[in-house]
């Protein structure tokens, strides 16, 4: 079982010019369709791709791919690079930031719109920073396996559902330790805070920094939501979970309702005046998953179908890493996510929820202060302390993992978190400080500009192989034909597409699922 884990990587970049500044090109046509090609596309911007692998089995055979889009994405882009940090590089004002754009489909316009919402809500330098996440999951007959040494004799799909989410309550208590260890965004450009409050501390000119800070990223500076603070949302089962989502996607919201569906000459400024246009707008550390069917909302899919893998949010972009994740925080979060997983997970209460939150921003703005302490079963603890329990109840994971992959990599993933533990100065938050001082004059975009840079040499010296380029120049060139045929087959107007696909079911089949709390 332990061997068959699977995981895939979508990571986030910004397109930047040789002087480090945001490039506002559209998207390089020879990657192909942002809206239908299965590996190249973007988020937010159209300055901003996205970059996908398919399921893998191991972590190397992941990065290999990974590595490979990459390499191909840097023959088409000319002189540009991709930014090799989470915080964004230097921004033009916000109006200039470019949306997404995905043609003249219904579905490529309904993407372009919710995009516009976005940046209506929360502003289009928020929707600039960049990450990595992390999709994991365990194969049917290794879920099946677990079931069955559970003595639980139910529905497959309930008891594989309700398993995810007594891994998703689990992963979030403990979601402070991924931000501690990982997390590389401990300085900003000023440009990014361009005319917003904010609590950092002066570096250098064009620098602004917290100094124990590990992913500002994931702190109240970084993607987040005031709004969205008030779901709330449990994670005890996929009922409790889908009607808080039900109802942010339902009930109009008045702060939304002010800024109106569309403007005096008729376009469109968002989707929707509901607290969620849709449900991709709910930020988390971590969340449920299910592939959708053309035209399905993807509540829809997880209510009919279950979870069929979940999707860690909280990883910055490693600016050490040419890809952006190296293969040892990968093995990492294997380890950790079984611990998730087969731990007891009881269920989570409104107040264990609004911890968590807290915990979160600690660890983020704060994370290597000397001492810091967390809040833990209504008391405090050491976050070192903290941490050193965790990696002990991982360890047998760990070398279980080894023992069925014949390897000794995941106990060194575990051995490196301990060394960050033990001294902070290892972790990737302090190393990016260390640069910045020791070589970049403390500038953030000099950094960042100078790994990205280094990043886009060594990937362009290494070969690509001509089946690898061969493979994804079809890609790109069947993604425009996609697109072309989704603009030709389209019958009725966006505004009646728009009004149906937003009244979809998206509860339909909705069972409640058994808690799992093990």
């Amino acid at each position: 079982m332990l061997a068959a884990l699977v995981r895939g990587i979508e990571k986030e970049s910004l397109r930047v010019r040789p002087d480090g500044v945001l490039a506002t090109s559209p998207h390089p046509r020879a990657l192909g369709s942002a809206l239908t090609h299965p590996h190249i596309t973007t988020d937010f911007s159209e300055s901003q791709l996205e970059l996908i692998t398919g399921a893998h089995p191991s972590a190397s055979a992941c990065l290999d791919e990974l590595t490979q889009v990459h390499q191909f994405v840097y023959r088409h882009i000319g002189d540009q690079a991709l930014w090799a940090s989470s915080m964004p590089c230097r921004l033009p004002s916000d109006d200039e930031i470019p949306i997404g754009q995905y043609g003249s489909s219904n579905v490529g316009r309904l993407k372009t719109v919710y995009r516009a919402g976005l940046s209506r809500r929360y502003g289009r330098r928020m929707q600039t920073i960049s990450g990595v996440h992390y999709n994991f999951s365990l194969p049917e007959a290794a879920m099946a396996q677990l079931q069955a040494a559970a003595g639980d004799r139910g529905d497959a799909k309930a008891y594989r559902t309700a398993v995810y989410f007594a891994l998703i309550r689990n992963f979030r208590r403990h979601s402070w330790l991924p931000l501690y260890l990982f997390g590389a965004s401990p300085a900003v450009c000023r440009s990014f805070v361009a005319g917003r409050q904010h609590r950092l501390q002066p570096l250098s000119d064009d620098t602004l920094y917290l100094p124990h800070a590990t992913s500002l990223r994931m702190g109240p500076l970084g993607y987040q939501s005031d709004a969205q603070l008030s779901l709330a949302v449990s994670y005890n089962d996929l009922a409790h979970y889908a009607s808080s989502l039900q109802r942010a996607l339902s009930e109009p919201y008045p702060e939304y309702e002010a800024i109106g569906l569309r403007d005096a000459a008729g376009n469109y400024r968002q989707l929707a005046t509901t607290l969620l246009q849709i449900e991709n707008e709910f930020y988390g550390t971590i969340r449920p998953k299910r592939r959708i069917r053309r035209g399905e909302r993807p509540l829809h899919a997880l209510t009919d179908r279950g979870v069929e893998y979940v999707e860690v949010r909280s990883l910055d972009v490693d600016p050490f890493s040419p890809v952006g994740v190296p293969a040892v925080t990968m093995r990492f979060l294997d380890v950790f996510l079984l611990h998730c997983l087969l731990a007891d997970s009881p269920p989570d209460t409104p107040a264990e929820i609004g911890v968590i939150a807290q915990n979160q921003y600690r660890v983020a703005e704060r994370g290597r202060e000397p001492g810091l302490r967390l809040r833990r079963n209504g008391g405090e603890v050491a976050l070192a302390e903290w941490g050193k329990e965790l990696l002990a109840a991982c360890a047998p994971i760990a070398a279980a993992l080894d023992r069925a992959c014949a390897t000794g990599e995941h106990r060194g993933a575990l051995d490196a978190a301990r060394a960050r533990l033990d001294d902070p100065a290892h972790t990737p938050s302090a190393q990016v400080l260390a640069q910045m001082h020791e070589h970049h004059r403390d500038s953030y975009v000099d950094f960042a500009l100078t790994r990205s840079l280094q990043h886009r040499r060594a990937l362009l010296s290494l070969p690509l192989p001509d089946d690898a380029a061969a493979r994804l120049a079809g890609m790109a060139a069947e993604s425009l034909a996609r697109q072309r045929e989704l603009e030709a087959s389209d019958t009725v107007p966006f505004e009646e597409y728009r009004q149906r696909y937003l009244a979809l079911d998206v509860m339909s089949g909705m069972a409640k699922a058994p808690s799992a709390s093990r």
